[in-house]
């Protein structure tokens, strides 16, 4: 179709349905209620068929001039034959489930556009450049290379930089990864997109607005909108099947009896209303159960796509993981033990606000450390936090920190591994470390196990934005093999799209990094709504941090599948012993009419089945 006439057709399909489902309430209440005549009735119907009907047979025939050969092709046919058979009712009726059918297609279509929308919105629209003493507003272009820039506690940082004045902390989780609020002093870089925690920062810019970080992201989920793949849904294959015999079955009848009412009665119980109601129904109803159990489906499209995935996709942060640091390791040096050590950081951490201090507190509260007061409590940029606890000297600082400083003896420091960590000095002397790590969740090795088995997945696999050794010993944890570190947004969206051309793909995230490789996959799932971008890029949102919910989704995945293939399979073999039926003489159109509408019955009622739970929801 020319793009011009399609875009007013997408426009018109709500307009259509709205107008089918006027009509048809009109019609009925003349026929019930008001006993008008069979002129008046047809009224309603009559504007249906030319104001709807008309632009969507339009619409088919330029279908059937590209050989496309789907159920709503022989719905048109369907449409023309209840007029010429006077079936008036019959035809509004296919007239709205086409257009309706169309309309939530495009809705959907066009939610998957407003994730650059979401993006752009979450940008600030000014920066606060200082010139001087004065400070001022100024649009993002507006910015150069050298400006000084401030930016105020919980802004979003508008431009990539280095801290020249200030010190605090900035969650880059979105863009990043790293699942830790960053610490930021003097000659810290920053880059756009990231949040300012509770303290003002002056940073200097070093790239212009469009040539930042967060913008190079808008970049790529641009150019991953504009080239994401077209899948063909369920109804349409079956259609491409069931059409052409419907109507080779017409014609024969037609030619052989020499008879034009066959070819009318064939088609009129030739009405694919399994295909168009019983396959949404099960949809609708699948959708409505993902709701009940805090699974957002934002594209019907992934109920039918995610059966045939043969690849996972994990990120590692907030995914796989829970995106919070845990204290994993207490290595006290020769004469300090654990629980003192852990006791006088913790006093101290109470006031902090340092990412891995929480993670402290909560080691200290699982082992019921009752906490003394701490005194004269400090922290000065480049050395650490200090103070005075039960009469000891503490400081908490960093390993770099100690041995550049000479604060204290280092020769008993452990050597250095993976993920986070802090040095404790106490009166002066190396008293110990504490290691943290982004802890797994506790149903990630069972989840990532069950996918072959269970789910038919020939290949799992880490994507994440993480550090190498951070990766590897996750993956290690949860029994993933294959693993992609330190991969940029640009680089998950490429490994996405390789792997998609080889097999169907499920790629599983939750930040703002994850957003465009999330629309390259077949199907796009997003755990928590952290992120406004990462909701609307995927297909699928589980509002629980829980892989359990993933496992949810599939089973009523895979569930919705046999229910819409029983309606729509069964409804399609019913109609065509009918059809044969019709075709020998043995059905006129009106009996036809009859048999098909107990036929569409029988497949609403089966596709009904899928808004209730069943018996097992998930296998972890």
């Amino acid at each position: 179709m020319n793009p011009v006439l399609a875009t007013l057709w997408h426009r018109k399909t709500p307009i259509i349905a709205a107008l089918a489902l006027g009509g048809i309430a009109v019609h009925l209440a003349l026929r019930f209620g008001l006993s008008a005549s069979l002129q008046v009735q047809h009224i309603p119907l009559l504007v249906i068929l030319i104001g709807g009907g008309g632009p969507l047979l339009y619409d088919l025939f330029l279908k059937l001039l590209r050989r496309e050969f789907g159920s709503d092709l022989l719905g048109g046919i369907s449409i023309i034959t209840s007029i010429l058979l006077g079936e008036y009712l019959a035809g509004s009726i296919i007239v709205l489930m086409l257009a309706g059918g169309e309309a939530l297609e495009n809705h959907a279509l066009r939610s998957a556009s407003s994730v650059l929308g979401a993006l752009a919105k979450r940008m600030p629209a000014i920066a606060h450049r200082k010139q001087e003493t004065q400070i001022h507003e100024v649009a993002l272009a507006d910015i150069s290379i050298g400006d000084t820039l401030v930016i105020y506690p919980h802004e979003i940082c508008p431009a990539d930089g280095t801290v020249i004045e200030g010190h605090g902390v900035m969650d880059e989780s979105y863009l990043t990864g790293e699942p830790f609020a960053i610490r930021k002093t003097s000659g810290s870089p920053v880059i756009s997109g990231a949040v300012n925690g509770d303290s003002a920062l002056t940073i200097r810019t070093t790239r212009l607005a469009a040539d930042s970080r967060y913008a190079k992201i808008m970049e790529v989920m641009r150019e991953s909108e504009e080239t994401r793949p077209q899948l063909r849904r369920l109804g349409d294959k079956l259609g491409a099947f069931y059409t052409p015999v419907a109507l080779a079955v017409a014609i024969t009848a037609w030619a052989i009896s020499g008879e034009a009412m066959r070819f009318l009665a064939v088609l009129v119980i030739a009405t694919p209303c399994p295909l168009l109601i019983g396959i949404p129904i099960a949809i609708i109803g699948s959708i409505s159960l993902c709701a009940r159990r805090a699974i957002i489906v934002k594209s019907p499209l992934v109920l039918e796509q995610i059966a045939g995935c043969k690849t996972a996709i994990f990120d590692k942060t907030g995914t796989l993981t829970y995106g919070e640091p845990t204290l994993t390791e207490q290595l006290p040096a020769p004469g300090f033990s654990q629980k003192e050590v852990l006791t006088l950081v913790a006093s101290l951490e109470r006031y902090s606000k340092h990412p891995l201090a929480r993670a402290i507190l909560h080691a200290a509260d699982e082992e019921k450390i009752e906490l003394p007061e701490a005194t004269d409590v400090g922290e000065q940029p480049g050395t650490g936090l200090r103070g005075k606890i039960s009469g000891h000297e503490v400081l908490i600082t960093s390993r770099g920190k100690l041995i550049e400083q000479n604060l204290a003896d280092h020769e008993h420091l452990p050597p250095i591994a993976g993920g986070l960590e802090c040095v404790v000095v106490i009166q002066n002397r190396y008293a110990g470390m504490l290691r943290f790590r982004d802890a797994p969740r506790s149903d990630s090795r069972s989840f990532v196990s069950h996918l072959g088995p269970k789910h038919q997945f020939s290949r799992v696999m880490i994507v994440s934005g993480d550090r190498e050794s951070e990766v590897r010993y996750l993956a290690q944890q949860v029994g993933i093999t294959e693993i992609f570190a330190q991969q940029s947004p640009e680089q998950k969206l490429a490994i996405v799209r390789k792997e998609t051309t080889a097999a169907k793909t499920l790629y599983v995230g939750d930040g703002i990094n994850d957003a465009p490789a999330m629309m390259a996959a077949t199907v796009g799932m997003a755990i928590g709504k952290n992120s406004d971008v990462t909701a609307e890029a995927a297909g699928v949102v589980i509002m629980d941090n829980s892989l359990t919910k993933v496992d949810e989704f599939m089973h009523i995945s895979r569930r919705m599948r046999v229910i819409a293939l029983q309606s729509a399979i069964g409804g399609m073999a019913l109609s065509i012993i009918g059809m044969f039926f019709a075709a020998t003489g043995h059905l006129n159109p009106v009996h036809g009419a009859i048999l098909q509408e107990i036929i569409d019955v029988l497949a609403v009622l089966n596709a009904l089945r899928a808004a209730f739970p069943p018996k097992v929801i998930h296998d972890l």
